[in-house]
């Protein structure tokens, strides 16, 4: 017979069974501001079905068992035919399918679409971040491929389709199709201009094979490949399909999938190519310029992926502190938690509005957009994907020991945080590629400080940043060692104006009185304590409780 020794009180219930994009105030009225009117209402629509969806319990479960239950590759079939299949849970194949449904990705050609569709993957990403990988570079392919309009044509229409079909049959006989991309090689990681993968043209206009190998390639089982190699004129784009025309497999010999920190429902694998038929995108020896497209539009979502890391972490500390009472009262209320939560808060907002900002500046498509885009896009990825980690770490310590632990669901936010900051170049690649366009592009400059100058003198602390940034700004001399302090100082300066811009008033006075004016210390929960800290951490509050 059971013997009941206690009764257990004092826990937190399940985040489950709420809209995630309903409850979070900054990202709807991020939405709100930059979506066109006629659009608003059929956007909102949609991500409140979205939300409700990421929020509930079958999609939470669908994340436990995609990430419990990793892919597994199987070179040969019985009879030891090279196969080269990775199979994927059935709860992967559901959380892909049910992202795809939902829009996530097709954005270039409707109204406000980077902006529906950055909201959409800031949600759905809450649920299961693994699977965003091939959603993000499906998106992110169509800029890339339009350098060979025909091409496009073809392949377009199935990367933006709302149908997902897995397996691998010729991309022309499914609704849907996704796309991953190889750039990185063994010998030279980010330096791709140092790739050794051959290739060699046919007689058949724009048709090469290639011979080499690829060190990352993530999702492979994706229908075709955008990869770099060398063509007789230079490091060329080419797409490569898995499986061509005629129904056989192109040769795409998979040696061995990585076992990563994080990740894990997602497959990253290593290649080899023998032969393997590929089309040329773009002209040769412009392989870098081709592939750019592609890249900036995964930096975006590496910055939208981070938030949403962020906005889930926020959310599980303070949806469990308001339910767990300690020292006489509610978490929630005591004094020093207060302050690390709001600190977490304000941290997660500032990435939410500048990755809504990225996402409406791309619907803009206009010059002056495009250009502030290539110094915001780097300078955003580079510090909102270096602030996750260390955000995440604190929320979990917000839990104690049942942060700790798999069942929370907050250890796999924490093995996920550092990815994005590493994938489609790490720190010190974003650091440089904000220094090259500073050196080369006056005019992207000037687009930049035009957008952080629509909210000089509304706060005297982020016009002192302001004023330091340009200081920095103006002495080049031994800028590549002092790049990373330049780089902050643009993101901070960013998100600063932003906030003052748009936010509430106590979330903007926290960011700059911290992050700008100096009154804050190194670890989260240093906010000064004269803020009215109370209303920012119920601004971050998922449900009403």
């Amino acid at each position: 017979m059971a013997t009941t020794t206690h009764t257990v009180s004092n826990q937190a219930p399940p985040l489950l069974g709420y809209d995630v994009f309903g409850a979070d105030r900054a990202l709807g009225e991020a939405v709100e501001r930059h979506l066109p009117p006629e659009v608003l209402d059929e956007a909102r629509d949609g991500l409140t079905a979205l939300g409700r969806s990421a929020g509930s319990a079958q999609a939470a479960s669908w994340g436990t068992e995609a990430n419990a239950n990793p892919p597994r590759l199987r070179t040969h079939d019985r009879y030891g035919h090279r196969i080269d299949e990775v199979d994927f849970h059935p709860a992967w194949h559901r959380l892909l399918g049910h992202a795809v449904g939902a829009g996530l990705t097709g954005a270039w050609d409707r109204p406000g679409g980077h902006v529906r569709r950055a909201a959409g993957f800031l949600v759905w990403t809450q649920a299961e971040a693994g699977h965003g990988c091939p959603l993000s570079m499906t998106h992110a392919a169509v800029p890339a491929l339009r350098a060979e309009p025909e091409v496009a044509a073809e392949w377009e229409p199935l990367l933006t389709s709302r149908v997902y079909e897995e397996g691998l049959r010729p991309a022309g006989q499914k609704a849907g199709a996704l796309l991953g991309m190889g750039m990185t090689e063994k010998q030279g990681g980010s330096d791709v201009r140092t790739n050794t993968t051959r290739a060699e043209p046919l007689s058949e206009d724009g048709a090469y094979l290639l011979t080499g190998h690829k060190w990352f390639c993530s999702a492979p089982m994706s229908d075709g490949f955008l990869v770099l190699a060398q063509a007789p004129d230079g490091l060329t784009c080419f797409l490569l399909p898995r499986v061509l025309p005629d129904g056989s497999r192109n040769p795409f010999a998979i040696q061995r999938l990585k076992d990563k920190l994080g990740n894990r429902s997602n497959a990253s694998a290593e290649v080899e190519f023998d032969g393997t038929w590929a089309r040329r995108i773009g002209e040769e020896g412009q392989g870098v310029r081709t592939i750019m497209g592609m890249v900036a539009a995964t930096r975006l979502d590496c910055v939208t992926g981070s938030a949403a890391l962020m906005r889930q972490a926020v959310a599980q500390a303070v949806h469990h502190t308001t339910h767990r009472s300690a020292f006489g009262g509610p978490l929630v209320d005591k004094p020093l938690m207060r302050n690390v939560l709001a600190d977490l808060a304000v941290e997660s907002e500032a990435a939410t509005v500048l990755a809504m900002r990225l996402a409406a500046a791309y619907d803009d498509g206009g010059e002056s957009e495009a250009a502030s885009l290539r110094i915001a896009v780097p300078a955003a990825k580079y510090w909102v994907t270096k602030r996750c980690t260390p955000l995440v770490g604190e929320a979990l310590e917000c839990l104690g020991g049942n942060g700790y632990v798999e069942e929370s669901g907050m250890p796999r936010l924490l093995r996920e945080a550092p990815l994005n900051s590493i994938w489609e170049g790490s720190g010190n690649v974003q650091a440089l590629d904000v220094l090259r366009v500073l050196r080369r592009e006056p005019l992207a400059l000037n687009a930049f400080l035009q957008e952080v100058g629509r909210a000089r003198g509304a706060d005297h602390r982020l016009d002192a940043a302001i004023r330091d940034m340009l200081t920095e700004l103006a002495d080049l001399a031994g800028i590549e060692a002092r790049a990373r302090r330049v780089v902050e100082r643009i993101a901070l300066v960013l998100q600063g104006s932003l906030l003052v811009r748009w936010a509430p008033p106590e979330v903007a006075d926290a960011f700059c009185a911290s992050r700008l004016g100096g009154d804050g210390g190194a670890a989260f929960g240093t906010l000064p304590h004269t803020l009215d800290l109370a209303s920012v951490v119920a601004r971050a509050r998922p449900v009403d409780s």
